[in-house]
């Protein structure tokens, strides 16, 4: 497999789920500095321009909640393994989907305000939102989603490396972690976990 990602961004969610799925697989830095991910080449593998995307043996996936499931549903024996059971399955597809189209789209209102608007005032307007609505959203994880240790409890999931990820930009948003204990604690034993520090040394150099 090939693994294409950029630093800092939400590819690193699937990257370490890639390592911890102990799958052979190939990491290809995009350099969004340089806008590699509009060029034609990278265009070729994600017509969206954006990160992660996986080529497997079968085709390329994107969009991280997929990638991750892919990756569990491959590596049944490893960490990430998911349950079988439907409504545990779905709970799991719940989490992650908030992620995805909820708590990330709060943060992008920052720095990705343009991807919305163009009038400056509007963008003014949701970097000013950024901090309240991540705050919302993270006391929200915390109090209703937040089993323990892990997020879905015992079991280290998928929804573990996703919530990680984007816990990792809350200080960028202006929201102290440490006001959600559980999840401070939990990003603190994360940051521990072999994988997660081989893979967080790539993203924040």
């Amino acid at each position: 497999m090939i693994f294409y990602y950029a630093p800092k961004t939400v590819s690193m969610a699937a990257h370490i789920a890639l390592e911890e799925s102990g799958a052979n697989y190939e990491a290809r830095q995009v350099n969004f500095s340089v806008s590699e991910q509009r060029s034609a080449d990278y265009l070729a593998i994600n017509p969206k321009g954006r990160v992660p995307a996986l080529h497997t043996d079968q085709g390329i996936l994107t969009e991280t909640p997929a990638i991750l499931t892919y990756l569990a549903h491959s590596n049944p024996e490893s960490v990430l393994g998911l349950s079988t059971e439907p409504f545990e399955f779905a709970k799991i597809q719940e989490f992650n989907l908030y992620l995805c189209a909820t708590v990330h789209v709060a943060h992008a209102h920052g720095p990705r305000g343009s991807r919305w608007a163009d009038d400056e005032s509007a963008l003014v307007a949701m970097r000013n939102k950024v901090t309240t609505n991540m705050a919302e959203c993270f006391a929200l994880i915390e109090e209703k989603y937040f089993v323990g240790p892990w997020l879905m409890g015992e079991q280290y999931s998928i929804c573990d490396p996703y919530l990680f990820t984007i816990a990792s930009w809350l200080d960028v948003d202006g929201v102290d972690i440490r006001d959600f204990p559980r999840i401070n604690d939990f990003y603190a034993r994360m940051k521990a976990r072999p994988a997660v520090e081989k893979v967080y040394a790539l993203h924040y150099p």
